[in-house]
């Protein structure tokens, strides 16, 4: 049996701490005006300011998210979590994901509600609590932009303040429309646009994350590719019991077990096989059982 395992982990170590670091302001900055934004929405009636803050506790989670995977991935695998404690990532953004779809079911019921029987909204609260979001969103893409390259947990998080931008000029603009002409089906309409705008991204995270907690295939891996290319491997005669998938939404993993064709030794193929697939599908935690001929047609007749 060959196992090989080659964590990236240890490449970043010295941007990890910067990284953190980095996390940690945008996160403050972020979680005050998260605040802010929910009491302004409130007290100037504003469902916009309110969708938005939705989108806004995202930034908060993928911020903490961030900061929880670099903190947690420096915690070794113990007798208790074998897998050490990558996973629980996975599980915070999945809660992420589902808080939000929960929000957005209020915000539309609200913004329908509110088409019916129209309710008047503060303008010149609603810009200035969005134009300030406006800064924030702009100063926490400034922290984050030097470690975006380096990680991909900090360029989730730089993509979710990217995102967020966009939704806090949008509420800008719908204060300025509410000013100029008065028309309050603005601010629900702004809700809504908002809403359309984050649910996708919001539909794709939670397919990922509940596709990793089911131990699936990771996306773009193609598994029917992964057996040719072992099946390619010179010795090898066919593989079964293949099983591919991820801890984290970068931590892949691969066992399986190969039938041997009876030319070269058991160890070489073992090897031959291991590189193969960190070659092609850049997978580096492998681990390969390998069966005489006789074991394997046995194993193929108690399967058949």
């Amino acid at each position: 049996m060959a196992h090989d395992h080659h964590g990236g982990g240890h490449a970043h170590d010295h941007t990890a701490g910067a990284s953190a670091r980095m996390l940690v302001l945008a996160l403050i900055l972020t979680s005050i005006y998260l605040v802010a934004e929910v009491v302004g929405a409130f007290v100037f009636n504003s469902l916009a300011l309110l969708s938005d803050a939705a989108h806004m506790l995202t930034d908060v989670a993928a911020l903490g998210i961030a900061l929880l995977a670099i903190r947690i991935g420096r915690r070794p695998a113990d007798d208790k979590r074998t897998f050490g404690y990558r996973r629980f990532e996975i599980l915070a953004a999945a809660f992420n994901a589902v808080l939000l779809f929960m929000i957005a079911i209020y915000v539309f019921a609200e913004a329908i509600s509110r088409f019916n029987a129209p309710q008047e909204t503060q303008s010149l609260g609603m810009m200035i609590v969005a134009a300030i979001g406006l800064v924030v969103n702009l100063v926490s893409m400034r922290l984050l932009s030097a470690g975006k390259d380096k990680s991909l947990n900090v360029k989730g998080a730089y993509l979710e303040v990217w995102a967020d931008m966009i939704g806090s000029i949008g509420v800008i603009a719908g204060a300025i429309a509410i000013r100029l002409t008065g028309a309050t089906w603005i601010d629900p309409a702004v809700a809504i646009a908002i809403g359309l705008w984050v649910l996708p991204r919001t539909w794709v995270l939670l397919r990922d994350t509940t596709n990793i907690l089911l131990e699936g295939t990771p996306q773009g891996l193609d598994l029917g590719e992964v057996r040719r290319v072992i099946a390619d491997v010179p010795g090898v005669a066919g593989v079964h019991d293949l099983h591919v998938w991820s801890m984290s939404n970068d931590d892949i993993s691969c066992t399986c077990h190969v039938n041997l064709s009876g030319e070269g030794r058991a160890d070489a193929i073992r090897m031959a096989v291991t590189k193969a697939i960190a070659s092609r599908f850049a997978i580096h935690h492998v681990t390969v059982q390998t069966e005489a001929a006789d074991l394997a047609c046995a194993e193929e007749h108690r399967h058949g």
